[in-house]
């Protein structure tokens, strides 16, 4: 767990910038003259932080860090300004975007399991924020249950359409509020995921913030409860050699001004999240559980530093800090 003071920092970095409207990336497809309008007028709520997800989950972080730690001075311009923005007439008019005839496969999966975690937060707390995004949740919600059954394979890339990173999310929001949902995501996995053995780990890419094989292995830890661990003997058989050993080194980030290289920053701390989770799912005694362990503290250290080197990465890197150290 964070202290206090490093929470602080974490708001003061994100209430920075999910107000900040420009530069933002506009994934939009026109459909007829007229229909590219501003990023505020096309997204009421998440128009700030460079693009739609990482408002999404910038607003999650905040949610997060006034929960764990009340006692914070940012905590009140969090709730101030969550309660302008989370009101049922702006949902609406995120909820229209999603409504229109061609984005369907807008934010898909990636945005869309980061809002269903932004509700999970959002009803955490006793402020209206939950009740207010329940429509889009459940409209996503919708999404997800319909597009699974249709993915026939797995999307293994280290960046926003992996499958098992957003199935992550989504299966923590199902659990609580979307029983049918919960199940879909579980019996996918097993169907793309469970006959997996001898991983390579060929990664990471240049661009990536994910790590396809630790982010599966994250998603199967949830769905397999007590049989995780012999699942994971035979996806990574010498882990507790630190073999593959591309997926015990941190990557290392040569610019971080580019904002597609800036990438690998989040990539050691998205790593760091899941050699964490994985080791406590492992549990006491597993050999891999003192290497992932120390994988993980080894990944946080080389990109910690570095969470506000540049707004290519301050928009979006604090949230991964923030899974990272939980």
């Amino acid at each position: 767990m964070i202290d206090a003071a490093t929470a602080a920092g974490f708001a003061r970095l994100t209430l920075g910038h999910v107000g900040q409207q420009y530069p933002y990336a506009l994934q939009h497809v026109t459909c007829v003259p007229g229909d590219l309008r501003a990023p505020a007028d096309q997204h009421p709520i998440f128009h700030g932080s460079y693009d739609w997800h990482s408002c999404v989950h910038g607003w999650w972080q905040l949610l997060t860090i006034a929960r764990l730690y009340p006692q914070i001075a940012e905590v009140a311009e969090i709730r101030a300004r969550a309660d302008a923005l989370f009101v049922a007439e702006k949902v609406a008019g995120e909820i229209a975007y999603f409504e229109r005839p061609v984005a369907g496969t807008f934010e898909r999966p990636y945005g869309w399991a980061w809002l269903l975690a932004l509700h999970a937060e959002a009803a955490r707390h006793d402020a209206g924020w939950a009740a207010a995004l329940e429509p889009l949740a459940r409209s996503i919600a919708a999404r997800f249950a319909a597009h699974l059954p249709r993915l026939t394979y797995a999307i293994r890339a280290g960046v926003h359409s992996n499958t098992a990173f957003a199935c992550t999310l989504a299966l923590d929001w199902a659990r609580a509020h979307d029983a049918e949902l919960a199940q879909v995501i579980e019996v996918r996995a097993r169907h793309w995921f469970g006959l997996d053995v001898a991983c390579q780990a060929w990664e990471p890419g240049g661009d990536e913030f994910l790590s396809p094989a630790l982010c599966e292995a994250l998603l199967m830890s949830q769905v397999l409860g007590a049989g995780f661990a012999e699942w994971f003997d035979t996806f990574l058989p010498d882990a507790a050699a630190e073999q593959p050993g591309t997926l015990f080194v941190p990557a290392f980030v040569s610019d971080r001004s580019d904002g597609k290289i800036a990438h690998l920053d989040g990539l050691n701390l998205s790593r760091a999240w899941c050699w964490r989770a994985i080791a406590a799912a492992l549990g006491e005694g597993h050999p891999v559980v003192p290497v992932a362990e120390a994988a993980a503290a080894r990944h946080l250290e080389a990109s910690l530093p570095h969470l506000d080197d540049d707004y290519m990465g301050t928009h979006w890197l604090a949230t991964f800090a923030l899974l990272a150290m939980m």
